[in-house]
């Protein structure tokens, strides 16, 4: 198995700088491919008999114009152009295979990351032509660590690894406790042990500061456009490039950091959770949600964006192997919450509005949220 993690990192102002020229390599290596790639595809339709484009040639051709046409890349780990065309290389196998969609070109605003090589030796992380960069943390798993990707989020830098180690012995309990979960908006996990455990609602818990924040940059955007227009007050033409101020990007940087802080409380409370239920339990019943026709709803989307169900349900996809924890994923049309989990009756219609129901054959008393026990026995 190959567990990942992310570690912050403590780079210095030398070391950032070389941050941002290696992202930027990375994302001219992508964009000259892409253009490589089309060029020659267009000319072998004319000349069947012309080579078929590919990553490996294409990373051949830019070592030999590198020097000549883009100088500047020697100053970064040969990895960072290196990696991203065999990134390039693979999306593209994957559209062709039909299992992927035509990788996108790469947004110099919005792309601030690279692939490489490096070798972590105690709280640092050794990378080719820059040295060593402070971790904000150690490795938490022993073992070979082939590369990673570092990255940018809002004012910090990162440091995505994964490391090689041997598949963990298969652990089966004799005595086998199952439990099922339940996602909801006003509490993030009902068990059916009856316990809630209520998420941060960190986005909510934010609104009031982003709305704070955003309200600068309208009135910066509007004095941007009276100095792009021609004259004080005229319309901006249409495809106009609207110049930047400062304020305008120190505006955007403490969005971007608020962002990253509710990011960041939202992935550390699914952490949580999902580690301590593959802890708890040996049999986990989850329900098999649509979210993204369940974020169509424009009363309850930005409650439910705000809970993560999708991260929820991918850190329960892989957390469960390595527990040796099985997983029951119930069909989202099966009537858990109509069902009673004694007798097995099953109420006709219950409204959305009624959370408790007592059954009318045993009488037991019902919290909808609660899945039956039936589901994972």
């Amino acid at each position: 198995m190959m567990p990942a993690h992310k570690i912050a990192l403590d780079p210095n102002d030398g070391q950032e700088t070389h941050f941002r020229q290696a992202a930027g390599t990375a994302r001219l290596a992508s964009t000259w491919a892409w253009d490589q790639w089309q060029q020659q595809y267009d000319a072998r339709k004319g000349a069947p008999t012309l080579p078929k484009p590919s990553e490996a040639a294409l990373r051949r051709q830019l070592n030999a114009r590198k020097r000549e046409q883009f100088p500047w890349m020697l100053d970064v780990t040969k990895s960072a152009p290196r990696l991203a065309i065999i990134h390039w290389g693979h999306a593209f196998q994957n559209f062709f295979g039909g299992t992927g969609s035509i990788p996108p070109l790469r947004r110099r605003a919005a792309t601030t990351a690279f692939r490489s090589q490096f070798t972590v030796k105690g709280g640092k992380v050794q990378i080719p032509k820059l040295g060593g960069v402070r971790m904000h943390e150690s490795l938490r798993f022993v073992g070979k660590v082939p590369g990673g990707t570092i990255s940018r989020t809002a004012n910090r830098w990162f440091l995505s690894v994964s490391v090689e180690m041997p598949d963990p012995p298969g652990v089966r309990r004799e005595n086998q406790t199952g439990g099922g979960v339940d996602l909801g908006v006003s509490a993030l996990a009902t068990l059916s042990t009856g316990e809630k455990i209520g998420g941060p609602k960190a986005y909510a818990a934010a609104q009031s500061q982003l709305r704070r924040l955003s309200q600068p940059v309208s009135r910066q955007t509007e004095s941007a456009k009276i100095r792009a227009g021609p004259k004080p007050g005229d319309p901006i033409p249409k495809g106009m490039r609207i110049p930047w101020s400062q304020n305008m990007v120190k505006t955007q940087r403490r969005i971007a950091r608020c962002h990253a802080r509710i990011a960041h409380i939202r992935a550390d409370a699914l952490l949580q959770l999902t580690t301590d239920l593959v802890a708890r339990f040996d049999v986990l019943a989850i329900e098999d949600l649509n979210v993204a026709g369940m974020l169509k709803n424009p009363k309850l989307a930005r409650a439910i964006a705000d809970m993560g169900f999708g991260e929820f349900r991918r850190h329960l996809e892989y957390k469960p192997a390595h527990h040796g924890v099985s997983v029951v994923v119930v069909n989202r049309w099966f009537p858990s919450s109509k069902t009673c989990s004694t007798c097995g009756y099953r109420v006709p219609k219950v409204s959305r509005s009624v959370r408790e129901w007592t059954c009318p054959v045993c009488h037991a008393h019902h919290d909808r949220m609660l899945m039956p026990r039936s589901i994972y026995a």
